[in-house]
């Protein structure tokens, strides 16, 4: 029913912001992602989904048209609702997420606090198509990426490092140096972490 809101920021939390808009202060949802994005912004414009209870009215905000557009994607799974949907998007950014949908990474989507085996095998095979349709973001990483990639992962996670954390930083290295070995991965991801 709503396609976005724009108005005031009057209060925000990272699980979500109210907005004033006219007079009215509407109570959004949103994901960790685009509370990063908001900052410390004043005047904000949120693409939004609206849930229909038979309780509730429920109002979910994202920064960008992409992120709603995959949380849209991500509840039309089955077993995938709202809030799980928002988990997704809070631990992941539409980058990762796309990315993991187009090579199969079901790993990466069951890091997610509460999604299992099931469930991210399920997101991928629904998704895999209708994200490369309407045009998110994927980047299709080779075999050889992905074996360096959890071999570094491995060894890092072994030595205390957070997996999310480390998970971003080597795919920021991987896509500046594709051509690099594990030892280099791990040496340059120590740096950064």
């Amino acid at each position: 029913m709503y396609a976005f809101v724009r108005g005031t920021v009057a209060e925000k939390k990272p699980a979500f912001v109210v907005i004033e808009c006219n007079g009215i202060g509407f109570l959004v949802n949103i994901t960790l992602n685009t509370f990063a994005a908001i900052g410390d912004a004043e005047h904000i414009k949120l693409f939004t989904h609206e849930q229909i209870l038979d309780d509730a009215h429920h109002l979910f905000g994202f920064f960008t048209e992409e992120e709603r557009d995959l949380f849209e994607l991500l509840i039309s799974v089955s077993g995938v609702g709202c809030n799980t949907a928002r988990l997704i998007l809070s631990s992941l950014t539409v980058n990762e997420l796309c990315n993991a949908i187009a090579n199969d990474d079901a790993r990466t989507i069951q890091g997610v606090k509460g999604v299992g085996a099931k469930t991210s095998q399920r997101i991928i095979i629904d998704l895999k198509d209708k994200v490369n349709k309407i045009g998110l973001p994927t980047e299709i990483i080779t075999t050889s990426n992905n074996t360096i990639k959890s071999e570094a992962l491995s060894a890092l996670m072994t030595l205390g490092f957070n997996k999310n954390a480390t998970e971003k930083t080597l795919d920021k290295l991987l896509k500046q140096s594709p051509d690099t070995t594990v030892e280099a991965l791990i040496r340059e991801a120590l740096k950064i972490l």
